[in-house]
């Protein structure tokens, strides 16, 4: 019974089914108030009678003006997202009450005017009554309450008056229609059920949409967005350029990019552990945030690389004049010091700026470009700001082309090696000689080492070439007994893993002994891999070759690194030599610095030495052993061997060959 009694209950848990409901209404009971106002002037018509106005004129008119009015009412209203819940659930159930009055009313009208029609009326009436009963019940189905009311009370009234009427005649007529009304019951409640299914159904899809959604904007952020620092990346930055790019008519200088790099960010990893480097990147990403105007997009391109998007507004400073003023603020913010774990980190950065001031500068040239200048900048110090122009590019153009110059070269034999003889500063005697790389046959012309140099140690080109210099120069001076050979070694040549190796297997293949090399190189690579560097140069002075630190007095090694990586020479840079003499500054200088050498065991090399002044200080110093344009240039090998003419048979082994000037 109780489940009985809950089809005839009005269900207002289900927000959503209810404004379904009522958006289903405001197109059927339009129709139905039209289908009954069609059934009452029908009525009227086929039972019109001048005796009963009140009957058949007044009453069915009035009738006809409430289901009008009502009628208009349901049409006035507008989409049922303007009325909130409750508005809804009281609409709703006033539907549920004022159908069932109007069944009853014309139910009443209709047998009031039964009883006095003739046979051809009560024909009709009994018509138009079920029609308008089957209508009700049918517009009202997805409202289920609503239908089954008014399918009882129509029914019920119905099946009592006409069972007993005219002796019972028209009972079959009242059996029939009350079958209708079961099966009506049947019908709507089976609607209803699928109507709110669907409902459900929509309403679920609609989640899962959602949810699709929700999804597919978290993988779109994830996707754009670097997960350390939340901003943008490389990806969102591209596709924020071609966005741009599809502005065909960009004003010029209204978009500049800033690309800019940590300098020491790579140490802070070394030495404090990547999370302590994770930790720096967020905080620099917070401060440079706060710097960028809201307009501007700033995002993270690679480990240590960023970069900012910027558009002018019209009315104010070009972009590269905005840039300029933004990237002097976001370089004061990364100099600034930063607490992690108890650790002070001290960074600084290097700035690219590019704009679009000419009609190539499309929005990813503009990156290029950026990206260009600050490596320009890392060129010139730390903590420094370079705007893009032309002669960059010209510049990478001629890089591109010597590097591919180089390769080709070493095939064909292009290079040679020049020598310079290193002189012992108290006898005169020549105990080493430096071999330099030149490039006297390449087919566009010599070059200089100082040009082809950078772009190979750029390209990695410098490996090759270095290990060309020292099996050459292995096999030339290896016929000079006596005679040690000094060769420069860059850094990219000992980030190389298989560097030693290859250097014994040289000394291997050409039988020049160990204890007759020396390695130069710089501290560049001792500062940036420590680590690397010590194993590196104990495995080399495990196999009798010696090492010196060239450029000495230009940098900041410290005693420390001179102990640790086990070097024998030390040469003293030109730069120091500039007012070398007898109670200079400079002779103070270089004083040091050969008390210092002789203190770590190491033998100091002079180089650079031009004049007598500066030969005859340094030997006054006990500089061990000097080199430079004094004691002769840089020559190819049958040169240097004349040096060597006078001093007889180059066979016989000598601790030393005196120099003649």
């Amino acid at each position: 019974m109780r489940a009985i009694f809950q089809l005839f209950d009005l269900d207002n848990s289900d927000p959503e089914l209810s404004r379904e409901q009522f958006r289903s209404f405001q197109g059927h009971i339009p129709l139905l108030y039209g289908i009954l106002l069609c059934n009452t002037v029908a009525i009227t018509v086929t039972a019109f009678d001048r005796q009963h106005f009140a009957r058949t004129l007044f009453s069915p008119l009035a009738i006809c003006v409430f289901v009008i009015v009502r009628a208009i009412w349901w049409l006035r209203q507008g989409s049922a997202k303007q009325f909130d819940d409750a508005q809804i659930a009281r609409h709703l159930g006033r539907t549920c009450a004022v159908p069932v009055v109007m069944t009853l009313i014309f139910n009443l009208w209709v047998v009031w005017v039964f009883q006095d029609a003739g046979a051809y009326a009560r024909s009709n009436l009994t018509f138009f009554l079920a029609l308008s009963q089957v209508s009700t019940v049918f517009c009202l189905m997805t409202l289920r309450a609503a239908a089954m009311r008014v399918a009882v009370v129509s029914t019920v009234s119905f099946a009592l008056y006409f069972s007993w009427v005219e002796g019972g005649q028209l009972l079959p007529q009242s059996l029939v229609l009350c079958c209708v009304c079961g099966g009506m019951a049947v019908v709507t409640h089976s609607f209803n059920r699928s109507f709110s299914e669907v409902v459900q159904s929509r309403r679920t899809l609609h989640n899962r949409q959602l949810e699709t959604e929700k999804l597919s904007e978290k993988n779109r952020r994830i996707a754009f967005s670097d997960p350390l620092s939340g901003l943008a990346n490389r990806r969102e930055l591209l596709a924020r350029l071609d966005r741009f790019d599809e502005h065909q008519h960009l004003r010029a200088d209204s978009l500049a990019i800033i690309f800019f790099d940590l300098d020491g960010f790579k140490q802070v990893n070394d030495e404090h552990g990547h999370q302590a480097g994770d930790e720096l990147i967020r905080t620099v990403c917070h401060r440079l945030l706060e710097q960028c105007p809201g307009h501007a997009i700033l995002a993270r391109v690679g480990g240590d690389e960023f970069t900012v998007l910027l558009e002018a507004d019209d009315g104010t400073d070009g972009a590269e004049a905005v840039a300029l003023m933004l990237a002097t603020r976001l370089l004061e913010q990364m100099a600034l010091p930063v607490l992690v774990d108890r650790h002070v980190l001290q960074i600084s950065g290097s700035i690219g700026i590019a704009s679009n001031t000419d009609e190539k500068a499309h929005p990813r040239e503009l990156l290029r470009r950026a990206d260009m200048a600050m490596y320009h900048a890392k060129t010139q110090g730390k903590a420094q700001i370079a705007i893009y122009n032309e002669e960059l590019d010209q510049g990478r153009l001629r890089s591109i082309e010597i590097e591919g110059q180089i390769g080709s070269g070493l095939g064909r034999g292009e290079f040679d090696i020049a020598y310079q003889p290193i002189i012992d500063a108290a006898s005169g005697a020549i105990v080493a000689t430096e071999a330099l790389l030149r490039w006297p046959r390449r087919a566009q012309g010599s070059l200089p080492p100082d040009e082809f140099i950078e772009v190979a140690e750029a390209t990695g080109q410098i490996h090759s070439l270095g290990l060309y210099v020292l099996e050459r120069a292995c096999r030339d001076i290896g016929k000079l007994p006596g005679l040690g050979l000094s060769v420069n070694v860059s850094p990219a040549q000992f980030r190389h893993p298989g560097f030693e190796g290859q250097v014994l297997n040289i000394l291997r293949r050409t039988g020049f002994p160990p204890e007759r090399l020396q390695l130069e190189m710089t501290e560049s690579y001792l500062l940036t891999n420590p680590g690397l560097a010590i194993r590196a140069t104990q495995a080399l002075r495990a196999a009798g070759i010696s090492l010196a630190l060239d450029d000495f007095g230009t940098g900041f090694t410290s005693i420390h690194y001179l102990k640790s990586y086990g070097f024998t020479h030390i040469k003293i840079d030109k730069s120091l030599l500039n007012g070398l003499e007898p109670g200079s500054k400079a002779a103070m200088l270089v004083s040091g610095a050969i008390l210092l050498a002789s203190a770590l065991d190491m033998n100091v090399i002079a180089e650079g030495v031009e004049n007598e002044t500066q030969a005859h200080v340094l030997r006054a110093l006990d500089c061990h052993e000097m080199q430079g344009y004094l004691f002769g240039k840089p020559v190819p090998l049958s040169e240097f061997r004349r040096f060597l003419a006078p001093f007889g048979d180059l066979e016989e082994h000598a601790p030393g060959l005196r120099l003649v000037r």
